[in-house]
């Protein structure tokens, strides 16, 4: 024998046909049980790593990395705190905006609205907005300063019945003294064209203007802005830059960055996927710890085979060896199975996911989730995580039917043979 005695033994046993087929059923089930925890780990972990991934580059894509704001309602000198952000060597790009919360009304419609004024031909430097329009004119051509034209995110525009070319009234909170008493200001706005982030919560809420029309309609100087939003060439690393900002531009400004804008959204979906991964980790334990049903009964089966080898000389570690090959084989065949099962349906989510949509409509709505669509992005780092879990527990479960096998005893086994 060029094997191992234990692994040899182990192995026939495994291959040899039982008297009792009950056990190979429960072996059988055990493998598949360990197969489809590991897959459905595998799949949720991808989806969940998707998920967090498709929001941040949505998030960044619609927000700035970072703003600087003043300590007061405006700031003036924004080409100074320009300047001074793009000095430092991870600010890829710079340009002022103006922000203010409004309502939007077209015939009997109404919504609550955010409005961002920017400069078009800068705005390209700090997020994804003229990439993004989705019909009517091009930014630059959309937002011409003086010509009061607004551009709308795709869902906000069809709430509001709007298409490029039709006007809607900007009523802002703060009001104008009459003689008929207090007034709101009302401005009409023609709609010029709508764009689309793919995020439910930009798409729907927020309408951009030049960032001129935006200071003449919330009173603001010509040169006054509400901040600076800054690019950043790694997001990654948005906290660790806007610190060191605020060291060189001093605490007169206040400096934020998108993971403290959207800490909540990143705390949930992290806390969601940790508790995805322990109860999914239960169904893996579970199954695993079949194999323990599994190896008792067919330790009792073999308790003559047992006595037999004890005879012949075998010691107790060689009994616990043997059984624990065979458990060992049942958890490395369930988690390898698991392992292709996983993998092979987080890398085809996209095909999978559109099949199951057929029968039960859109799984994911825009307006809990934010996105449209189901993402997944399988990291190795998981598979190898969930994969040494998976046969550690698989050990853990044969060592106890191994040690009760190993404490055979040769003469009470042989006493009825």
């Amino acid at each position: 024998m060029f094997q191992p005695f234990e692994l040899f033994v182990g192995l026939r046993y495994t291959r040899a046909k039982r008297r009792n087929h009950f056990i190979s059923f429960i072996s059988l089930i055990s493998i598949l049980g360990i197969a489809l925890g590991v897959t459905a780990l595998i799949t949720v972990t991808s989806v969940m790593n998707g998920f967090e991934q498709e929001m941040r580059q949505r998030i960044v894509g619609a927000a700035a990395h970072a703003t600087i704001t003043g300590l007061g309602d405006s700031v003036s000198e924004w080409q100074d705190l320009g300047e001074q952000a793009l000095a430092h060597p991870e600010v890829l790009g710079a340009a002022p905006y103006v922000e203010g919360q409004v309502m939007l009304v077209r015939g009997a419609r109404s919504t609550g609205s955010l409005i961002r004024g920017v400069l078009p031909e800068l705005e390209g430097e700090v997020s994804e907005l003229p990439d993004s329009i989705e019909a009517g004119e091009t930014l630059d051509r959309a937002l011409l300063p003086g010509e009061f034209g607004i551009v709308l995110g795709a869902d906000l525009a069809a709430y509001l019945g709007a298409l490029p070319g039709d006007r809607i009234m900007v009523i802002t909170p703060e009001a104008s003294v009459t003689p008929v008493g207090f007034v709101p200001r009302v401005k009409r706005f023609t709609v010029t064209a709508t764009f689309r982030f793919g995020m439910f919560q930009y798409d729907r809420n927020l309408a951009v203007m030049h960032a001129s029309d935006a200071g003449k309609l919330l009173r603001m100087k010509s040169d006054e802005f509400t901040g600076v939003r800054l690019k950043l060439a790694d997001t990654a690393r948005a906290p660790f830059i806007a610190r060191e900002l605020r060291e060189s531009i001093g605490f007169d400004h206040y400096i934020s960055d998108w993971t403290r804008q959207n800490a909540n959204y990143f705390m949930a979906v992290k806390m969601e996927k940790t508790m995805m991964f322990i109860i999914l980790s239960m169904i893996v334990a579970v199954a695993a710890f079949n194999i323990v049903s599994t190896l008792v009964m067919l330790v009792q089966d073999k308790q003559a085979d047992i006595a037999i080898l004890r005879t012949q000389g075998a010691s107790p570690m060689s009994i616990l060896g043997i059984f624990v090959v065979q458990g060992t084989l049942i958890g490395v065949l369930g988690t390898v199975l698991g392992l292709i099962g996983g993998i092979s349906l987080a890398s085809n989510i996209d095909v999978v996911v559109p099949f199951i949509e057929r029968f039960t409509g859109p799984v994911l709505n825009p307006e809990v989730y934010y996105i449209d669509e189901m993402p997944s992005d399988l990291r190795m780092p998981d598979v190898v995580k969930v994969g040494i879990m998976s046969f550690v527990l698989s050990i853990l479960a044969t060592l106890y039917p191994a040690w009760r096998a190993s404490r055979t005893d040769p003469a009470a086994a042989l006493a009825y043979e």
